[in-house]
């Protein structure tokens, strides 16, 4: 058998890429249901539960793409493009970057990569967030479907919109995930090392 060894920087985004491909299959069907809450306009106490909800939204369309699965594509983009680039330029920067032996500044070089890595990877994945919202979002005209697929939506946005509109909510995103992926890298790489320690 011929093996390909692939470069490092490859191995960790191919990695990422399947992880977040794999998320996204898995959470897209509980991003329809919670999308369609959100965007019901009915009081609290009227709002059918999730489990309803799921199954109006398979009475009227089914599993499929027009259904559950609703801006799947999306999905797929956002999750697998953002744990390609967070995985792939975490554990690259991260062994590129000597380590430091003072435990505090060797705690705030790995925060700073891992803030770095998601503020990276929000930046690039964000069109495809905008392309998931409008597609699983109330559509602008009711019963007229207007945002259809992924790539036909980025298009229409940047042609309707302008360039800009596909970074909207970047500012707020950065500030979920950039910090939410530095404490994330910072909890693995601890955890992991202690268990290596210990166990």
């Amino acid at each position: 058998l011929n093996h390909v060894h692939l470069p490092p920087i490859q191995i960790f985004c191919v990695a990422g890429l399947g992880s977040g491909l794999t998320e996204a299959v898995v959470v897209n069907p509980f991003e329809v249901v919670k999308v369609s809450l959100q965007a019901n306009r009915d009081s609290f106490k009227e709002q059918p539960s999730s489990f309803a909800q799921a199954r109006r939204i398979i009475n009227s369309d089914g599993f499929g793409l027009k259904g559950l699965n609703k801006g799947l594509t999306s999905t797929l983009g956002r999750h697998g493009v953002f744990n390609m680039i967070y995985f792939g330029f975490y554990f690259n920067v991260k062994d590129a970057i000597p380590t430091n032996p003072d435990p505090t500044l060797e705690f705030l070089r790995k925060f700073a990569i891992g803030l770095t890595s998601g503020t990276i990877s929000s930046c690039v994945n964000i069109p495809f967030d905008v392309a998931k919202s409008r597609i699983q979002g109330p559509q602008p005209v009711p019963g007229e479907i207007k945002y259809r697929t992924c790539f036909q939506t980025m298009a229409l946005v940047y042609r309707e919109e302008g360039y800009l509109a596909l970074y909207k909510g970047l500012v707020p995103k950065i500030m979920r995930l950039g910090p939410g992926g530095a404490v994330m890298l910072l909890v693995y790489e601890y955890v992991s090392g202690w268990l290596q320690k210990n166990w």
